[in-house]
């Protein structure tokens, strides 16, 4: 068994836990779709998982595909990440979904006591945090912010 399949399969474990399921209920929830024992192997990374089911299985859990891929993707190892919103660009665009962003980084330099008025550096709990007043994940977030130019750095990964 590949250390790849091992990671695959605590990722898939994790997020099956997180949402309060055993194995049985994975598949009672499912109607028999998704059986215990092949999700508990491919847990165990006992059994290779194709994309196509991979993809399915993020379906049922409701969470992006990444979520379920091992290694240093949304959600995971974020104190590593580096998000730098330009606080200028940001006051200077209109629209109610920014208000929000607007509202939460004033409330961090506030918090901080950090008024530089140029750039905010949000850490992973913030981030995590602002992600689920727009009900999606940290990686998505990072793209809204992408599409709406307010970031001077996205998230570095050593």
């Amino acid at each position: 068994m590949s250390d790849y399949a091992k990671a695959l399969g605590a990722r898939l474990r994790a997020i099956r836990q997180q949402q309060g399921l055993s194995l049985q209920g994975v598949e009672e929830k499912s109607g028999g779709r998704w059986k215990a024992v092949v999700v508990g192997s491919y847990e165990r990374g006992d059994r290779a998982v194709t994309v196509a089911r991979l993809n399915e299985l993020a379906e049922f859990y409701r969470v992006p595909i990444a979520e379920l891929l091992p290694g240093d993707g949304p959600g995971r190892h974020e104190g590593a990440s580096k998000v730098v919103i330009d606080l200028e660009r940001l006051e200077q665009l209109p629209g109610d979904e920014l208000g929000a962003v607007q509202r939460f980084a004033r409330s961090i330099q506030q918090q901080r006591g950090d008024y530089n008025g140029r750039v905010l550096s949000i850490r992973a709990d913030d981030l995590r945090t602002l992600a689920i007043v727009f009900d999606v994940s940290p990686a998505g977030l990072i793209e809204k912010l992408t599409e709406w130019n307010v970031l001077v750095a996205t998230p570095i990964r050593p």
